[in-house]
């Protein structure tokens, strides 16, 4: 097994790779200790629904951690949320079994102190107290873009420092040259520059990419690219639309390659998806929506807005679309115009998480 592929041993290593995936976690931290204990003061660990990375110690201290950082990532347990991210939260009592919490946000904080005697089976005779911190609770944005055009690009420069999961697509290998780490005749210095903002191959198989049942034969092994924006160069578009949004949860696609027929293409695909969720056309405005945004003029918008219509698209679904995409703050250069579309995003993607 390579060792891009092992799993994480060591909790620094869960941490920087399930923030890189947007894996729902927690990070419980031994914040306090009195007297005799399993581990040291700051010994942390991280938890995710189905695994665990590092130690607490082992025995049943680790166990009631693994419970609770679980139920917190499953809404079980109540959490307060403030911007400080400070508050203590109180335990599960009846009427919060009875009555589901909504699921934690990914800044919520919680703290619970355990004497280390007969109740969790321990004879250390001291008590620890341990906080978890709960990332990635309500996913992170997850977008599929296609198209590598100056918006695309400019949008790209935005994304990278956002916490989100990109999957970009083009058919043209030229237009993501600029972004090879291991292009030819590239000089040493160049190349240490690339190694130092890469922190893992795009063929990295925990990077978690969008599926598809194209070969990666012809993908680049590695790009100047945060982890979280995966390039593909694929000539058939279309076949990314499904299993993006077959995946469910909070989906946003961008619209804005350099063809208007792949455009329109495109967005059949993904109103054809969201109408295959549902049999019954009467309940078509009631199916959730991804996002689906095209960019456009008002000509190109009204044009495809009628050539859906006519194939017989229902209203109330092709109104869903968001065409042209954007808030109107205003200018027409790349960046004006990548900055207002992740405003949208961003407006829409935190409005939805309230």
């Amino acid at each position: 097994m390579s060792e891009s592929l092992a799993p994480p041993v060591i909790w620094y290593e869960g941490l920087a790779r399930y923030q890189q995936q947007g894996t729902a976690h927690v990070l419980a931290t031994v914040v306090a200790v009195n007297g005799s204990a399993p581990r040291s003061l700051q010994a942390k660990m991280i938890v995710t629904q189905d695994g665990i990375v590092d130690t607490l110690g082992g025995g049943g201290l680790e166990h009631d951690v693994i419970t609770t950082a679980r139920q917190l990532l499953n809404g079980e347990i109540s959490a307060t949320v403030s911007k400080e991210v400070k508050p203590k939260v109180s335990e599960v009592n009846d009427t919060s079994a009875l009555n589901p919490s909504k699921a934690v946000r990914r800044d919520a904080v919680y703290t619970k102190h355990y004497p280390l005697g007969a109740k969790l089976a321990q004879c250390c005779g001291g008590s620890v107290t341990v906080m978890f911190e709960c990332f990635n609770v309500i996913p992170p944005m997850s977008l599929l873009v296609f198209g590598a055009g100056h918006v695309a690009s400019a949008l790209m420069t935005i994304l990278a420092e956002l916490p989100c999961q990109v999957d970009w697509v083009d058919s043209r290998p030229e237009m993501f040259e600029r972004y090879l780490s291991n292009k030819p005749n590239t000089d040493k210095a160049d190349q240490t520059d690339c190694n130092r903002h890469t922190s893992i191959s795009h063929n990295d198989a925990e990077a978690r990419p969008l599926a598809s049942n194209k070969t990666a034969s012809t993908q680049p092994t590695s790009y100047k690219l945060p982890a979280h924006i995966r390039p593909h160069i694929d000539d058939d578009p279309v076949d990314f639309v499904r299993p993006f949004i077959e995946q469910g949860g909070q989906r946003f696609i961008l619209v804005m390659t350099h063809d208007h027929s792949v455009d329109f293409e495109l967005v059949r695909a993904a109103l054809d998806t969201i109408s295959d969720s549902s049999p019954d056309d009467d309940k078509r405005s009631d199916i959730p929506v991804p996002y689906i945004g095209c960019i456009a003029s008002a000509t190109k918008a009204k044009r495809f807005r009628d050539r859906l219509i006519q194939r017989g698209y229902s209203e109330s679904l092709v109104s869903q679309l968001v065409m042209p995409i954007g808030l109107s703050i205003g200018g027409k250069e790349p960046m004006a115009v990548a900055v207002s579309i992740v405003a949208q995003l961003l407006q829409r993607y935190h409005q939805a998480a309230l």
